[in-house]
């Protein structure tokens, strides 16, 4: 018996958000197709009736994690008025539930150091993605796009330093330092 319409596409979908975790959480040389697709609820075998190599899944995998990041902090923008959705952003960016929620966080943080040594392919989606994140940053604060390049450098620098510390006290501050630095440059004319 054939498989219902749209059944690829519905599996295809499983497997990249499951590489999307997997790799957020794990990095992504640590992570095998055997473990993607044990956590996508398949078998291994069925992994090249949908990608031509793990480089097409994890250029999939980061369109994907920083779609979902978007929705994420725009819903978290939607809660406040407009002129501090920025700041609610900031503040739920440079959380400790986000730094320690790494299964579901922003891939940039997570993947900057990997994506460098990234197949061309992989590097060109991470570079358009991340230009649409820093848009959409930039949109968020009002601001232009050279300045929310700042602003976001600032953000992931402070989570990248925060989850990297074995001190909770020193990782809580490079998240409050962050969020209070983001904050200023928000507020100020010029960076």
């Amino acid at each position: 018996m054939p498989y219902p319409k749209g059944h690829k596409i519905k599996v295809r979908g499983k497997i990249v958000e499951s590489a999307a975790r997997a790799f957020r959480t794990n990095g992504i040389q640590e992570v095998s197709v055997p473990f993607i697709m044990k956590g996508a609820g398949l078998t291994h075998g069925g992994f090249y009736s949908h990608f031509d190599n793990k480089e097409q899944l994890v250029a999939e995998a980061c369109e994907y994690a920083i779609s979902d990041t978007i929705t994420l902090l725009q819903n978290v923008a939607d809660q406040e008025e407009q002129n501090s959705k920025i700041n609610k952003v900031i503040d739920y960016y440079l959380s400790p539930y986000h730094r320690d929620q790494t299964e579901m966080s922003c891939i940039f943080p997570a993947l900057s150091s990997e994506i460098s040594r990234s197949s061309e392919e992989v590097r060109q989606v991470f570079t358009h993605e991340l230009e649409r994140m820093i848009a959409f940053i930039s949109n968020l604060a009002e601001i232009d796009v050279s300045r929310g390049r700042a602003l976001f450098s600032t953000m992931v620098g402070s989570l990248v330093l925060a989850r990297s510390v074995s001190d909770p006290e020193l990782s809580d501050s490079f998240l409050s330092a962050g969020r209070q630095q983001a904050k200023e440059m928000v507020k100020r004319n010029d960076m």
